[in-house]
This record gives structure tokens, C-alpha cells and sequence, in this order.
């Protein structure tokens, strides 16, 4: 294990589900805690290791949890049994590194950190994405000492816990921050119209499904102006790859892009899902969108963060049971033609954005600890 540096002002512990929309708001903030001097340590599940490669971590901690799930008791023992191992660990990496917060991201890996900082008396704080709270936050929201807000209301929220809810914002990464407030403009009729699709680890085969009819329902003099990019499942590019050539598109597949923000900052237009990350890097770079929530999310969660980002206007809602190929393409061709909406678009975009968020959250964090009065026990001091 990695010490802590005599210059650092103290351990901080992240804990996050192991899936983009948890880690990258925790590592927008590791990356500003850092900044300000502190160490941080990571807590998540095995999927750290697909998203956390760049996280700004002196040490990340593997912890055991699960779900468990009401109407299937039989699978209680041995989720019990992993949240205890997860909680076990947590307690151990506590009691050596004496963190002065733990900071949970929701997902059920950050259930069992945060239980066990409760118990050793360190000040908790949660982080909520979403316009509607997580079950693994809405487990936790009564023991922790603040509730940070992505969204001016947190739908499912219990009044009770309305006095120490502060809205923050969603962190996003520095890489974000390169491309905040890019530059915009709705294609001239001598450019092309830039599209960006993405939809997630969850949400992508839809879009690999449904584009290609599209944009086969667009008339060719459409099709010579377009330039698409789209993240696609690996098992799907091949077949998406053919269907563009066929159309003669002029297209970027690839089934992960690292550099998505600038991706985003190139596009006219973005049409994806509606994760609360999604959400706060097109408010941060200002880009307009068609959003797609999730039409199985838990509590309708990329619904609520839809409605919220495009009823100020920064875009538009299709609930994928009502999208059809000749509908989307007359809708996307019309705005092609029409980029004053795009500009509107765009510009109430920005407007959603909170470039700062990062740092609203560590001065929720500091003070925090600064007003925190319990100590972290040890075992002999229990």
C-alpha cells in the first residue's frame, strides 16, 4: 500500500460503482482534491478496471458487494455474505489509512465503505448523479453527513434530508474541461453536418441498430453532407461498418473513444443516451442533443435527467418506443437546413452546464471535515 506523503493534507477515500456515470464524476473529483494536496484512495468493484486507468489514485481497493434483490430471497445469504467481505476490507484499509472522509458515488460497491466509515466515526458524504436518487444512495442518504446534488431537485429525495442536501453540480473530468464552452456553430451548407451517436455500455446496439435505416431513409444530397461518428459494441461494427459503406457515408466506428469530450466539442450535434455524465459534459462543453433515455433504467432515472436538460432547451426527447427511421431522418434533416436551432440549442445547452462543480463538491468536502467532530476508532478503542 502507498503511503501517505508527509506534505499531503490527509486521506480522502472515493468509493464508486465500478461503470462510467460513478467513476468519472469521482475522478473529476480525485482530480481536484489532489490539486488542493490530499491523497486519494479508490474504492470500487472489478470494473475499475476497464474505466479507472486514469484515475488520480495512490491506491484503488477492489471491494466485494452486491445487490439484493426483494422478490428473490434465496440469493440474500450470499449477497449478505459479500457485502460483509466488502465491508471487512473497507474497515481494514480504513483503520491503517485514517481517511478524513469517505466520499460514496452510489452503485453497490460504495455500500460497504461508506457503512464502515459510519461506523468508525469519519465524516461520509454522498454524491447523487442522477435526478433521481440510486438505491445504493437512498440506502445510505440518512447516515451520511451531506448530500451532494447534480439537479436543483433530487426527485425521490426524503424531506427529512432536504437540510443537509447541497446541489453541487455532476464533477466532470479535466479532460472535459479542455473542450468547456468550445466554440459553436451550425453547419454552413458547404459543411458537413457533423453527428456524434453514443450510447453507453448499456444503450449502444440500440443505436447500432436503428442508424442505418436512418440514414438510409435520407436523400442522397443529405447523405453527401454528413459525417458520422458512432461508438459501437465491438460484435456490431462490422455490420454497422457495411451498412454506412453501402450508403456511402463518410463515418468513424470504434467500440470505445478515449477522447470523447473532444468528440463531443467536434460534433453539431450529439444523440445518445441520457446518463447524468452525458448530461453534464454536453451542459459543460455546450453542445445540443437528441436524447434517448434508457427505456429499462432503475426509476427512470435517464428520463428525469432528459427532462431536465431539455426542457431548458438544450435539446430533444425520443422515447426509443416511438422513433422510427423515416421520422428521425426527416427530424434530422430539417435541422440540418435549419442551424439557428442548433445554435438555440446549443447556447441552452451551456447554460446547464457547471464547469465548476468539482470544486463546489471539495468545498462541500472540507467543510465537511472541518465541522466533523467524531474521531476514527480503532478496535481497541471501540
Amino acid at each position: 500500500m502507498i503511503e501517505e506523503s508527509k506534505n499531503s493534507k490527509g486521506v480522502i477515500a472515493l468509493a464508486a460503482g465500478g461503470t462510467g456515470g460513478h467513476l468519472f464524476p469521482a475522478q473529476a473529483l480525485g482530480e481536484e482534491l489532489v490539486r488542493r494536496g490530499y491523497v486519494v484512495h479508490l474504492m470500487s468493484d472489478e470494473r475499475v478496471r476497464d474505466y479507472g486507468a486514469k484515475f488520480p489514485a495512490a491506491d484503488t481497493h477492489v471491494i466485494s458487494a452486491a445487490t439484493i434483490i426483494v422478490r428473490k430471497p434465496w440469493t440474500w445469504p450470499k449477497s449478505i455474505f459479500k457485502i460483509w467481505s466488502g465491508y471487512s476490507k473497507a474497515r481494514k484499509v480504513f483503520e491503517q489509512t485514517k481517511p478524513l472522509a469517505v466520499i460514496g458515488f452510489g452503485g453497490y460497491p460504495s455500500l460497504p465503505p461508506m457503512l464502515a466509515g459510519n461506523k468508525l466515526g469519519i465524516a461520509t458524504l454522498l454524491h447523487e448523479q442522477n435526478a433521481v436518487m440510486g438505491r445504493a444512495n437512498k440506502l445510505l442518504a440518512r447516515w451520511a453527513d451531506k448530500i451532494a446534488s447534480s439537479f436543483p431537485k433530487i426527485v425521490n429525495l426524503d424531506a427529512k434530508l432536504a437540510s443537509k442536501t447541497v446541489m453541487t453540480g455532476n464533477p466532470v473530468r479535466d479532460l472535459v474541461l479542455k473542450s468547456a464552452a468550445a466554440k459553436f456553430a451550425g453547419p454552413s451548407p458547404k459543411q458537413d453536418f457533423r453527428i456524434l451517436v453514443f450510447g453507453g455500455s448499456q444503450g449502444a446496439q440500440f443505436f447500432s441498430q436503428m442508424m442505418p435505416k436512418v440514414f438510409a431513409e435520407m436523400p442522397q444530397a443529405m447523405l453527401k453532407r454528413l459525417s458520422v461518428v458512432q461508438q459501437c459494441r465491438p460484435e456490431d461494427i462490422e455490420a454497422v461498418k457495411a451498412e454506412y459503406e453501402k450508403l456511402g457515408l463518410k463515418f468513424e466506428l470504434q467500440a470505445f473513444f478515449a477522447d470523447m469530450p473532444k468528440r463531443i466539442a467536434n460534433a453539431h450535434l450529439v444523440i445518445g443516451r441520457s446518463g447524468a455524465s452525458t448530461i453534464a459534459e454536453l451542459g459543460v462543453i455546450g453542445r445540443p442533443a437528441i436524447l434517448v433515455p434508457l427505456p429499462h433504467a432503475i426509476d427512470n432515472d435517464q428520463l428525469k435527467n432528459a427532462e431536465s436538460f431539455c426542457t431548458a432547451g438544450g435539446g430533444w426527447i425520443l422515447e426509443q418506443k416511438n422513433i422510427s427511421a423515416d421520422s428521425l431522418a426527416a427530424f434530422l434533416t430539417r435541422l440540418r437546413y435549419e442551424p439557428e436551432d442548433l445554435n438555440r440549442a446549443a447556447f441552452a445547452a451551456l447554460g446547464q452546464g457547471q464547469p465548476k462543480a468539482a470544486q463546489n463538491l471539495a468545498d462541500l468536502v472540507e467543510q465537511t471535515i472541518a465541522t466533523h467532530k467524531k474521531p476514527i476508532l480503532t478496535k481497541k478503542e471501540q
